[in-house]
């Protein structure tokens, strides 16, 4: 399973609304210039962010998006799914659904366990835990991934 460059910027956009919002609405040509990203790309994806009722916009001057809830609130998955939808590796391993095979199919089992596994780890992880981690990285605390 790949999480498409939709979901990732989703995240890199959320994390910077939160780390910014105690100075107001964040506006997407600020967001992106801080992520170096196109806001022309963002201004897409924060539509289905603003259609699940995770961030809400500002209009007028010194208009933006601030979140709808405090970052301990939101988990991971929360923001991926309205982008990505179900993290399932495979149809059959959601609840709903199907293959003709799955009745005699000792994969279906393993793909299961594959989607459990993921929705622990992005059910389980809140807005807040990376806000927190990319200030550790941002303060100097916490080495980067990057040469």
């Amino acid at each position: 399973m790949k999480i498409s460059t939709k979901g990732r910027y989703a995240l890199r956009l959320m994390v910077d609304i939160a780390q910014h919002t105690q100075d107001g609405p964040v506006s997407l040509r600020d967001a992106a210039r801080r992520q170096q990203l196109s806001d022309k790309y963002l201004e897409q994806i924060v539509t289905p962010l603003t259609r699940a009722g995770l961030v809400r916009s500002v209009r007028g001057a010194g208009g933006g998006y601030l979140l709808t809830r405090s970052p301990e609130e939101y988990s991971v998955g929360d923001i991926l799914r309205p982008l990505e939808g179900d993290l399932a590796p495979v149809e059959c391993a959601t609840d709903g659904g199907y293959c003709e095979h799955s009745c005699d199919c000792v994969t279906v089992e393993l793909w299961q366990d594959i989607h459990k596994a993921v929705s622990a780890v992005v059910d389980g992880t809140t807005l807040a835990d990376l806000v927190e981690r990319q200030n550790a990285r941002q303060g100097g605390s916490e080495p980067s991934a990057c040469p």
